[in-house]
């Protein structure tokens, strides 16, 4: 190696060592400088708290409170901007609002709604018992933010309004007779945003209960970054108000209208969580509980993303936190915003009447699950006018019942009367039917079997569906009952014999422990609807076992099995529909011992002589003809087996 590669080595050698230094010793200053740098900010965060570090000396240093304010409000301004670092702080006001039904309180964090209250409702207690007023939300809980972006300089600063104190206008009155709350968060020099709430006194319950939401723009095109939305989250935790939270909990969910559409959208039941992801928009988003609802509205739509809840557990005194966060469209020239809030009670002749401006058909009767299809007409068209008829001139809602199970029995006694006779036909010609088994025993006679039976059915005038037509008519209505008695906010706190509240389970027993399947208590109602299920079973398998046998194996399942389920399962459901079932039970027997006292079997065996004798030479009917074709196929099908 000549000389002069050995000094380049020798060089390099040095300059890497003297780097080395060098960096070791700013490190170590950089180290230094952080430790009294974070040294001095503890000190002011002590000074501010008024605490002293252990070792300091004991002749305090004069620090001044509001440094540490100072220098947060300093950083606030330079990331925020005046007013909305101004609008960070203090304490925030609370304003309430009211009518003849409801209390609104407002709050001036965020200038949103922290809590309403229905005067004519109460709640059941932990303990079981009322007086406590309907509260839709939990004031801890509650929250409604509208989300954007400012300018501030050269970088676009995230607002969300629930963090900042809006100023309150004091409350007005308005030549239209509504109470008007405002509040302001200015926003930037000349920009404001605005909040204007709308509570009438009409004596009109479909707008009483609803509060008129405008968000005005005022000057906020300048202020406002480049985006084409605004976000919209509203939030709350609502409360357990019926005694049973099973119950409840199988009717409070989250529930949506999409545009133009009579249904509506629900996120179902759960016991747990659940979240849906929408990218339609939709007229409204209601926080619904089996009674209640919190209904957020907005006529020029609202872009839903996220829709979710979470399920409490039984005893913490809540049901389920909502939230739902969406989107309004958002242009420069954008100067308003027009929603409404409805906080009242799911009760089918306020709902249906409720609407906004812009928007007549809402459909938030829908919040009321009466069933689908058949069994909602039913509910609508049928039972509710009925029903709202009768209290006008009955105050007790257990009579309201009884008189509404009178009158369906009485409307389909006709269809009752001819099951009867229908099946008093088989009965009698029943020995008959066991000799045409005798003639035809072979499993490849079946077919003549089955030709001959039919074409004494024909000549006698029975119809084979006859018996179990009337049962299919009548299974609507038992359907739609089973909806509308649960739904019905009319039976809610009404008291009847020993229930307290025909929205709710009786208890004459109150279990110390719970029965899988069955509860912590005993319903009386319940248990006389299981007893009148199987007694009304025993009396309708007598009639029909006699003339159909295939009903034989049905025994166990019908009379034994079916009156346990309905007892396990009704336990927890609704007192008044327990009591229609008992009643609707009760009467089905009475009309089928009157009605079998009524008809004389000689009469009828006449009548089916009759009917041989005209028919005899007879065309067959449409019906007996494709039975006998079916019948037909089904041989040929055996054959082909058998080979």
């Amino acid at each position: 190696m000549d000389k002069k590669s050995i000094a380049g080595i020798a060089l390099v050698a040095i300059l890497f060592l003297g780097f080395a230094f060098y960096n070791s010793r700013e490190q170590q200053r950089y180290e230094r400088q952080m430790a009294e740098w974070q040294a001095y900010q503890d000190s002011l965060a002590a000074a501010s708290r008024g605490e002293l570090p252990a070792d300091a000396p004991q002749a305090p240093v004069a620090v001044p409170d509001s440094v540490a304010a100072a220098a947060e409000h300093a950083s606030r301004v330079a990331v925020l901007g005046e007013y909305l670092a101004a609008a960070r702080g203090g304490e925030a006001e609370t304003i309430e609002v009211e009518n003849e039904v409801m209390r609104v309180r407002f709050s001036t964090l965020g200038g949103q709604i922290l809590g309403v209250t229905l005067k004519e409702y109460t709640r059941y207690a932990p303990r079981g018992e009322r007086g406590v007023p309907v509260e839709l939300m939990d004031p801890a809980s509650a929250e409604f933010a509208l989300n954007f972006y400012i300018k501030n300089g050269t970088r676009s600063v995230p607002v969300r309004t629930s963090e900042y104190l809006f100023t309150a206008d004091p409350v007005q009155s308005t030549p239209d007779g509504a109470q008007l709350a405002t509040f302001r968060l200015p926003v930037a020099d000349g920009a404001q945003l605005v909040y204007e709430y709308r509570i009438y006194d009409g004596a009109a319950p479909e707008r009483d209960y609803l509060v008129d939401f405008r968000v005005r723009m005022e000057g906020m095109a300048a202020a406002m970054a480049g985006q084409s939305t605004l976000g919209v989250d509203w939030a709350h935790t609502t409360f357990q108000n019926e005694k049973g939270f099973k119950n409840e909990n199988m009717y409070t969910t989250l529930a949506y209208r999409l545009p133009g559409e009579r249904s509506i959208e629900e996120l179902g039941m759960s016991e747990d969580k659940k979240s849906e992801t929408l990218s339609e928009t939709v007229d409204w988003v209601a926080f619904k509980q089996q009674f209640f609802s919190s209904v957020l509205i907005a006529p020029a739509d609202l872009s839903a993303a996220d829709l979710s809840f979470e399920t409490f557990q039984p005893g913490s005194g809540y049901m389920k936190r909502f939230r739902a966060r969406m989107s309004v469209p958002y242009a420069p020239q954008t100067e308003a915003y027009d929603f409404a809030f409805y906080f009242g009670p799911n009760k089918y002749s306020i709902l249906k009447r409720v609407s906004v401006a812009g928007d007549e058909e809402l459909a938030l009767e829908r919040l009321i699950p009466l069933g689908w299809g058949i069994f909602g007409w039913i509910n609508r068209w049928c039972v509710i006018p009925v029903f709202d008829f009768l209290r006008n001139y009955i105050p007790s809602f257990g009579v309201i019942i009884l008189i509404l199970a009178v009158l369906i029995r009485l409307i389909i006694s006709p269809l009752t009367y001819k099951s009867y006779v229908s099946m008093a036909k088989m009965r009698l010609v029943k020995p008959e039917v066991d000799e045409l088994a005798k003639k035809y025993p072979k499993q490849e006679d079946a077919m003549k079997r089955q030709q001959a039976t039919m074409e004494l059915y024909r000549k006698a005038g029975i119809n084979p569906m006859g018996g179990c037509i009337p049962m299919l008519i009548q299974f609507p209505i038992l359907i739609a009952m089973f909806r509308f008695f649960p739904a019905a906010i009319e039976l809610r706190d009404q008291a009847f014999l020993w229930a307290d509240d025909l929205s709710s389970y009786d208890s004459i027993l109150d279990l110390p422990f719970s029965i899988p399947f069955y509860g912590d208590h005993v319903s009386l109602f319940a248990l006389l609807m299981a007893l009148s299920t199987f007694a009304f079973s025993y009396v309708n398998y007598q009639q029909t076992a006699s003339s159909q046998p295939q009903m034989a194996g049905m025994k166990f399942m019908m009379v034994y099995l079916m009156p346990v389920m309905l007892l396990l399962w009704f336990n927890s459901y609704s007192s008044g529909l327990c009591w229609y079932y008992l009643l609707s039970n009760l009467l089905t027997i009475g009309q089928t011992f009157a009605i079998r006292r009524m008809v004389d079997d000689t009469k009828i065996r006449a009548i089916m002589e009759a009917n041989a004798a005209r028919k005899s030479n007879g065309k067959k009917s449409k019906f007996q003809q494709r039975y006998e074709e079916l019948m037909r196929q089904q041989e040929a099908a055996q054959r082909a087996r058998r080979k």
